[in-house]
């Protein structure tokens, strides 16, 4: 808990640089592109295009929640998921692509993992203000729990952290850590509710549920359409927070203390 409270301390202290290297490493993603930042949205718009056509007009999909468009349902759901995926991509490669700094002696390696962070957030802010267009061109009004997407995504920030802190440390002296990563977030994707709604298996297989929920992801694609089309806060999930939050400590502190072991040898290594 000494090495949590001080690791505080330090982004604390030195907020200035790790706002200065985040804004950095978000410039540096466009460098030598043409078309610079609107890569970032090619992606994820192509993708929600594609799921668009295929599950609305192709299978004719049902809207979910009532009254609400199958693409708006899908928006809130995706764009949490694209946010998550990509920070613990970046966070787990952090090490090795900051490998001069960390090998500094004077340099607090814990930090690297923030700094990729942050520049995620700033990609995901543009995002998230699509996302509020898209709901407001489909006639829907602004609701005061819009202004929860801020705690969720929060919460899906700690999540990235706590497991990319494990997987980041480890994938110094095991490559093959960031592949792993990446096919466990291409599953992840399909173990999650985004693409379609659990309701699905609630007559056929309605063991499938709790086991859906199990995973920590669910409580922020849930929370992302709580907050976006139903209105509701996320005090009316109760055990489903306070489960997302215990997992996410616990990983969290493991991911921390292995990282604090194997720090020492880091630099051997890069």
């Amino acid at each position: 808990m000494n090495y949590v409270i001080s690791l505080i301390k330090e982004i604390v202290k030195r907020r200035r640089l790790i706002w200065d290297l985040s804004r950095a490493d978000f410039k540096k993603r466009f460098v030598g592109s043409y078309f610079g930042v609107v890569w970032m949205f090619v992606q994820p718009i192509v993708t929600v295009l594609i799921y668009f056509f295929v599950f609305q007009l192709g299978f004719k999909s049902v809207p979910p929640v009532p009254g609400v468009p199958y693409v708006l349902w899908l928006v809130p759901g995706i764009v949490p998921w694209f946010f998550y995926s990509e920070t613990l991509n970046c966070v787990t490669g952090c090490l090795q692509e900051y490998n001069y700094l960390v090998k500094k002696v004077v340099f607090q390696v814990e930090i690297l993992p923030i700094i990729k962070l942050i520049s995620c957030v700033i990609v995901h802010s543009f995002f998230v203000v699509i996302m509020l267009g898209m709901a407001l061109c489909y006639g829907r009004m602004p609701m005061v729990t819009w202004l929860q997407i801020v705690y969720y995504s929060f919460a899906a920030s700690m999540l990235a952290l706590a497991i990319g802190y494990l997987t980041s440390a480890v994938n110094v002296f095991f490559k093959d850590m960031a592949q792993i990563v990446s096919i466990s977030l291409q599953f992840g994707m399909w173990l999650t509710p985004i693409m379609y709604h659990e309701s699905m298996f609630a007559d056929k297989a309605p063991w499938v549920l709790p086991i859906l929920k199990l995973n920590p992801f669910y409580y922020i694609v849930a929370g992302y359409r709580d907050s976006m089309l139903t209105g509701n806060w996320f005090w009316e999930r109760p055990r489903l927070t306070l489960y997302f939050w215990a997992v996410t400590l616990v990983i969290g502190l493991a991911g921390l203390k292995v990282f604090k072991r194997l720090r020492p040898h880091f630099s051997d290594v890069l």
